[in-house]
């Protein structure tokens, strides 16, 4: 096994020795890498020729890890785990008779739906209602803190179901963000709503609009990394 660091990640691979001229590359979901090498050829020198793919390699793995995610759901059983500003909380389901329609909350560290029912659609409706709260509460908090940077202000703000964003801003100020967003963690909710207040000023990506963003945000592209690669795991 031999491995090399790219940025904050540790690349690991096996490799295989065959009477071949080319080095060849081979990932197997979920991240099992093999390389098939000349003999001969030094483990430096493989080392050296792997790296030069690690851009592609990185690629593969996540395609790999977002079809697992993609077509994994939830069960809303007990000891399953939701998340909450990067956080993990396990579920524990409640059955109750007496009232009328599922609800959810979270309570000292743990998820919880109080329910008559077993039904997996009415069980992901209560934990929806609760991150549509929740992400317009925290939203709306982290708007008024990051206020003072900006000398224009919202028009509305509204939570909503987004399938291909996690936010957007229209000409008239109004910051409309993704349900899910409550379930990132604190840094990386904060760079959603920077960059939607960002856009009551710069209605596009120009210069000017990651200029003003990296002002606000010096660090932002850390936070952007995370929700490119772990975003999808933000879902029910």
């Amino acid at each position: 096994m031999l491995n090399f660091q790219y940025g904050t990640k540790t690349i690991e691979f096996d490799v295989e020795y065959r009477n071949r001229k080319t080095l060849e590359i081979g990932i197997e979901p979920p991240d099992n890498i093999k390389v098939i090498s000349p003999q001969g050829t030094s483990e430096e020198e493989i080392i050296k020729l792997v790296k030069s793919k690690a851009k592609w390699i990185i690629q593969k793995l996540y395609e790999f890890r977002d079809v697992e995610y993609r077509t994994r759901q939830k069960e809303y059983i007990n000891g399953e785990n939701f998340i909450y500003l990067g956080r993990n909380y396990s579920l524990e389901i409640i059955d109750d008779q007496d009232i009328n329609k599922a609800e959810a909350k979270l309570y000292q560290g743990k998820f919880y739906i109080r329910t008559n029912t077993k039904n997996r659609e009415e069980l992901k409706e209560a934990m929806e209602k609760w991150y549509r709260a929740k992400t317009l509460e925290q939203v709306s908090k982290r708007i008024d803190y990051f206020q003072p940077y900006f000398s224009v202000k919202p028009n509305s703000i509204k939570v909503k179901e987004q399938k291909k964003r996690w936010a957007s801003c229209n000409a008239n100020k109004d910051l409309m963000f993704n349900w899910r967003c409550s379930m990132a963690p604190a840094n990386v909710l904060d760079y959603i709503v920077v960059h939607e207040m960002c856009h009551m000023v710069h209605l596009n990506h120009s210069k000017e609009f990651w200029d003003l963003l990296e002002r606000v945000m010096p660090e932002y592209r850390q936070r952007k990394e995370w929700l490119k690669n772990y975003g999808i795991r933000m879902n029910l």
